[in-house]
């Protein structure tokens, strides 16, 4: 996020109004766009640069008085990119962590006007919102409409989260029960996200590898996992955990291969997908960010813990190569940073960072709380590929997640790797946060 405000002479902070074209007083963000820095950029932020993030947040609230609706791709003005309104996560992940709680009220109002408001220009607001709010979905009629469908899901369960820190649980259970209707795309023939036209009927020529049309920048494989508020939900409907995790063992083992479908032509996140070569797993691009963890919610780290390992150390360098597909305003920066840590926040918004598997061998971290987190870890040598144990503070650690509380804290946490897997029974509560239980 770049600053967009300067200092008068009287000290003041104004910046340029792009709707009105006129000086307005207070604080100002633009070149973000939020379909990309939710999953990583912010949640580092509220770790490391709290009063930075408390500072953008009033710039999103000022863009927001502005313009009527909360920003979703700023450069410098809205540009409307992307599916979604997932500044909603930037917002709810941010309350639930304490910051900024007094600009939750007039956010919440924000929030629940995209949700339930058509705007007249196509730059602002859900696409297809009260469509979303007729059916249960985004019909087939608009372009991609699965991801549009997911991330509204998405973003409901964030306003719930936004209500229930401010103490309005009706609100809350509303939004709670409305982010469930990712279930109303989903195939149980073919176990996809799919596009349904208005009737409800699933759009018959569908092929899982087809990019474009009706998904954003993939094709069913890169779009049908996005239910960040609800994996055990996702798992019951795929049938139970064997069935998910043989879905999962299709996405990582099969070739990388892709049809140009929508597009017409090959797009650059398909290229570098087939370049990386890790099956349908496209860690090239934001919508597969949390893919390897998904084995986690089913009680399997040790499956995620060694494909971490070589997403790391293959997909990225020090080369004039860096990445492995495009850094996007900051988000693939953050991916590295996260995983090379040990812990991804896959839930913006649940308050918690799902453990995965260190790649740094001791880190110093100063955190926005004023205290140190350090973290080491023990045999990690590219054999090494496994974690054995966890220890937080001395005590060994279970859970397959840590909360933000527990890293505010700082202390120390220590992973002891190994050679082969170590498996382990894991109690529900050991389990990241899902809405179903």
């Amino acid at each position: 996020p770049q600053t967009f405000y300067e200092i008068n002479d009287e000290g003041n902070k104004i910046h340029y109004d792009t709707t009105s074209k006129s000086i307005k007083s207070g604080i100002l963000y633009t070149n973000n766009g939020f379909w990309d820095t939710y999953k990583t950029v912010y949640p580092l932020f509220s770790l490391f640069l709290r009063e930075k993030y408390e500072e953008i947040l009033e710039g999103i609230l000022n863009s927001y008085k502005e313009a009527g609706f909360l920003p979703k791709w700023l450069s410098p003005d809205e540009r409307g990119l992307m599916p979604g309104t997932l500044i909603d996560a930037v917002i709810a992940d941010a309350a639930v962590k304490g910051i900024k709680l007094e600009l939750m009220p007039d956010f919440l109002n924000a929030m629940i006007k995209s949700a339930t408001t058509q705007s007249k220009s196509k730059k602002y607001g859900r696409q297809g919102a009260l469509e979303y709010l007729k059916y249960g979905y985004v019909p087939s009629n608009f372009s991609e409409s699965v991801n549009h469908t997911l991330d509204y899901a998405y973003s409901d369960y964030c306003i719930s989260k936004v209500a229930d820190v401010l103490g309005m649980k009706e609100v809350s259970q509303y939004y709670a029960d409305q982010s469930l209707n990712y279930k109303n795309i989903f195939d149980k023939e073919y176990k996809f996200m799919r596009a349904k036209d208005v009737n409800g009927q699933f759009r018959t020529d569908f092929s899982p590898i087809s990019w474009g049309k009706d998904y954003a920048e993939g094709s069913a494989w890169q779009s049908s996992f996005a239910v960040y508020q609800d994996f055990n939900g996702l798992i019951s409907i795929f049938g139970g955990k064997e069935a998910f995790t043989e879905k999962l063992i299709n996405l990582c083992n099969q070739e990388p291969i892709f049809d140009v479908g929508g597009y017409g032509y090959e797009i650059h996140e398909m290229s570098e997908m087939a370049a990386v070569d890790f099956g349908q797993l496209a860690i090239s691009n934001q919508p597969s960010f949390h893919y390897p963890f998904l084995f986690n919610y089913i009680g399997k780290p040790e499956m995620a813990q060694p494909l971490i390992k070589n997403l790391l150390t293959q997909c990225f360098n020090a080369s004039y190569r860096a990445y492995p597909g495009d850094e996007d305003n900051g988000s693939m920066a953050g991916w590295y940073i996260f995983n090379a840590l040990g812990f991804y926040p896959v839930t913006p918004g649940s308050g918690e960072y799902v453990i995965g598997m260190p790649l740094i061998k001791e880190a110093h971290l100063k955190l926005s709380s004023g205290n140190i987190l350090t973290i080491r870890t023990n045999k990690n040598k590219p054999q090494h590929q496994f974690i054995h144990e966890i220890y937080l503070k001395d005590k060994r650690y279970q859970k397959l997640y840590f909360t933000h509380n527990e890293l505010m804290e700082g202390g120390e946490i220590f992973f002891e790797l190994g050679t082969v897997p170590h498996p382990k029974k894991y109690q529900k509560s050991d389990l990241p946060f899902s809405l179903s239980k």
